[in-house]
């Protein structure tokens, strides 16, 4: 099985066979819903996020529902788009386009019980039990785990003392991913505020991002002091031919073209914004949900919200297809 990301999809003259497949998240959204493949199928005993084939006329959604309930009983009533990844398998080249599954109705049940042997709750920030894991299904877990909300730093704002404090309190409620963006910073200062980030963030086992606007000083620094990785702006993603060598890199988009710019390098999520407007630019709209959710379809790394967020937004964001939110002052 190969990973084909959308570029290279546009060069294969393949026929490519559409599958909706349903990430059916727990009430308190710690766990998803895995299903082993049958003895009667192929990838029997395979582990895999429940759904099907696209019919002809079908749009994702129609589709979804109708496999849910044809598959586990329920009536999803709250779903919406999510990643969508194409898989190069012997037999086919497969397109699956996962949508977030958060409300239903009924009792989940095996209602046909040749669609899959057995079902069962996997931990989302655990290892995976389940195994084997069908081949499409493995980076999509990983995904899955990603942090929902990320904070983005201002202590060239509000000061660093501050910035720590505010740090500190988002850490204590479950922010696990940073993103320092303090380039104006005197250098003296701007390697204390990252140390103290850091130490911190080890302490809660969370991740710290620098930003990179293309003269190489937060890769330099990322390196440095040890970070966990380094957050592109459009332009220095633009500039650049192949993913930089760290764990962790994500990338500012504004529009379709830098999506698919980063999806080619190979970063690990991207920020599309400014969403709504922001009190650093009121004056300018920002995308509106809409053209948000455009931008965010079909896309095959996850998208977060930039650009007056909140966790008041996180909903209405996951909502119009991004992973979650990131936010500079209301988190």
């Amino acid at each position: 099985m190969q990973l084909i990301t959308p570029p290279a999809l546009a060069h294969t003259s393949q026929p490519i066979v559409e599958v909706a497949a349903a990430v059916i998240m727990s009430r308190d959204n710690q766990s998803c819903l895995l299903a082993c493949r049958p003895k009667n199928k192929a990838y029997a005993g395979y582990w895999e996020f429940p759904g099907g084939k696209i019919e002809q006329g079908e749009d994702v959604k129609t589709a979804l529902i109708r496999e849910i309930h044809e598959e586990l009983g329920i009536r999803v009533t709250k779903a919406s788009p999510w990643l969508t990844n194409s898989f190069l398998y012997p037999a086919a080249l497969t397109r699956i386009h996962f949508w977030r599954v958060t409300e239903w109705e009924g009792e989940i049940n095996e209602a046909q019980p040749g669609e899959h042997s057995t079902i069962a709750w996997n931990p989302i920030h655990l290892p995976c039990k389940l195994v084997p894991l069908l081949p499409a299904n493995i980076r999509i877990l990983q995904i899955l785990a990603m942090p929902v909300q990320i904070l983005v730093t201002h202590a060239w704002e509000v000061g660093i003392e501050k910035e720590i404090a505010r740090i500190e309190s988002a850490l204590s409620q479950d922010i696990r991913m940073i993103l320092v963006r303090e380039q104006t910073l005197p250098m003296p200062r701007r390697l204390d505020f990252l140390h103290a980030v850091i130490a911190e963030a080890r302490r809660h086992n969370a991740r710290v991002l620098l930003s990179e606007t293309g003269d190489d000083s937060g890769s330099e620094l990322s390196s440095l002091v040890g970070a966990d990785g380094i957050h592109l702006s459009s332009n220095a993603m633009n500039a650049m031919l192949a993913r930089p060598p760290f764990p962790c890199v994500g990338a500012s988009c504004h529009n379709a073209e830098e999506i698919r710019a980063a999806e080619k390098i190979g970063v690990d999520y991207a920020l599309l914004g400014p969403a709504l407007p922001t009190p650093s630019h009121p004056d300018q709209p920002g995308l509106g949900w809409e053209a948000f959710a455009l931008l965010s379809l079909d896309n095959s790394i996850p998208i977060y919200a930039i650009g007056g967020q909140s966790r008041d937004t996180l909903a209405i964001a996951q909502l119009h297809g991004a992973h979650g939110i990131a936010c500079m002052r209301n988190i």
